[in-house]
């Protein structure tokens, strides 16, 4: 049987009493308090699993490496060897990786060793062949060689049992040679978390089709599609749709049977035309979080059948931002892989900038000569500048003036998977 998890509770977005606009901290710690993971759990084999997160701790079958062997090629024997010039008699034969010696070493005589055997029987020491000399009967050699020396310890990169990987940890082409390396063939993950997304508006068209008077191309919808694809969830194309509301509600029906959450854009405001907004609010399920943040609108989060939906601005800049920020590391937790921040680093500024206080600002940057550079204009219907960024600075929520050269927080944009 396939366990599910169960479904979130319909106030898991609610807001405390009294917020009026909500700083991003704040709004990032009632996202991660609140969502659960909402993906079932399946076993695949090794060649299958990269990418999906960890249902269950790992647990190493065998020890690596699984018994003593040596790290080089050279002789073996019972160490240590003394100070000075030492000659010891050669046994009969070899040992090789996959091909070992049977029998034991005496002590006082060697073996000829190759790098990855399993050490004989009475050899815990190995010396290079460079460092020998030999006539195929005995070996020559100066000491001192410590006991040990070039021998690797039976279970000393993993012992069997220990935990080798972590519960909700995505995995890497790396994490297939430690499965492998320690046994196992099959590995407990969870499924793909499927996000569908969504466009809204009478005024959009497909790129590549003709547009008239007053409408525009879909910007949002390919772009956050490229986005999920490359941060390891399965997007679903939901398509777009009118200001219609019976439209969107059918729509919303059909995708709840086919994803785990759904990234809208446009119509999550108050007007006469936010529809999303509007039956999300329906549902008892809404809730319109205002967010002391820039670039960005009131982000509308809510359930559809259970389904969770966010509701992102309608501006292509603010709708990346948004998705950063807030539906990456959300998803990160309903997909089973917990809250992930992503990961930034202080360089100087190659720019000036007088900053209000009251909202975090995220500005699109990329980095030169190390030094961030923002991008000429701080309007969000710039889309072009998302493209020529490299990542966002963000400032913090307090006023700032920020001079050439002035410390500033970089956010690569490989830091939220892309």
């Amino acid at each position: 049987m396939t366990l599910k998890p169960p479904p979130l509770r319909d106030d898991c977005f609610a807001l405390p009493a009294g917020v009026n606009w909500t700083p991003v901290d704040e709004a990032l710690v009632l996202l991660r308090d609140r969502l659960a993971p909402v993906t079932g759990i399946e076993t695949l084999p090794l060649g299958q699993a990269v990418g999906r997160v960890l249902a269950s701790d790992v647990v190493a079958r065998r020890s690596n490496p699984p018994q003593p062997n040596t790290a080089v090629d050279g002789y073996g024997f019972a160490g240590p060897a003394p100070q000075g010039a030492q000659v010891m008699d050669l046994v009969e034969g070899r040992a090789a990786a996959g091909v070992p010696f049977i029998g034991e070493v005496p002590p006082g005589k060697a073996i000829r060793i190759l790098t990855g055997a399993a050490l004989p029987e009475g050899v815990d020491t190995v010396i290079l062949e460079e460092d020998v000399s030999t006539n195929g009967q005995q070996i020559a050699f100066h000491g001192p060689l410590k006991q040990g020396a070039n021998t690797r310890r039976a279970g000393e990169d993993v012992a069997q049992g220990d935990v080798i990987l972590p519960a909700g940890r995505v995995i890497t082409p790396a994490d297939l040679a430690l499965a492998a390396a320690t046994g196992i063939a099959e590995l407990p993950v969870r499924k793909a978390l499927r996000v569908g997304v969504l466009s809204t508006g009478d005024e959009l068209r497909e790129a590549g089709e003709a547009a008239g008077l007053g409408q525009i191309y879909d910007a949002n919808r390919p772009m956050l599609l490229g986005l999920l694809g490359q941060m390891g969830v399965t997007p679903v194309d939901l398509g777009r749709v009118g200001d219609d509301r019976s439209d969107l509600r059918r729509l919303f029906d059909a995708a709840a049977g086919q994803v785990d959450i759904i990234l809208t854009s446009g119509g999550a405001s108050a007007g006469d035309e936010d529809h999303v907004s509007a039956l999300l609010r329906e549902t008892g399920a809404m809730q319109e979080w205002r967010i002391a943040l820039k670039p960005g609108r009131p982000l509308a989060l809510g359930l559809w059948q259970g389904v969770p939906v966010f509701g992102l601005p309608g501006n292509p800049v603010a709708a990346l931002v948004c998705t950063l920020i807030f539906a990456r590391p959300a998803m990160g937790v309903l997909a089973g892989a917990g809250w992930k921040d992503p990961q930034g680093f202080e360089v100087p500024a190659a720019f000036e900038k007088r900053k209000k206080p009251g909202r975090r600002e995220y500005l699109r940057a990329r980095i030169r000569e190390g030094r961030a550079e923002v991008f000429k204009s701080e309007g969000s219907g710039r889309i072009s500048g998302l493209s020529w960024a490299e990542g966002l600075v963000e400032l913090g929520d307090d006023a700032a003036h920020i001079r050439l050269g002035d410390p500033v927080r970089f956010l690569p944009y490989g830091s939220f998977s892309l």
